[in-house]
């Protein structure tokens, strides 16, 4: 997880919070529902990436609440 921001990712039988580049949880939840909640929260107080990840760890999604390089147009 070299991406900047907040990383929603599978663990055991839940899904936990982490900040990139950390190996311990920012918090843990029991669906992805309530880790990308907690992980849009982290992020847009601290105007950063979040990346949500699928059950093989890949990432599926990116959300940017921060200073986006590459904004939509129109």
């Amino acid at each position: 997880m070299s991406r900047q921001g907040q990383h929603v990712v599978p663990k055991g039988n839940g899904w936990v919070v982490r900040k990139a580049g950390s190996t311990r949880a920012t918090s843990t939840h029991a669906t992805q529902r309530e880790a990308i909640d907690a992980a849009r929260k982290i992020a847009m107080n601290q105007k950063t990436e979040m990346y949500i990840h699928g059950t093989d760890g890949r990432i599926r999604e990116r959300n940017s609440y921060g200073n986006d390089p590459h904004p939509p147009r129109g």
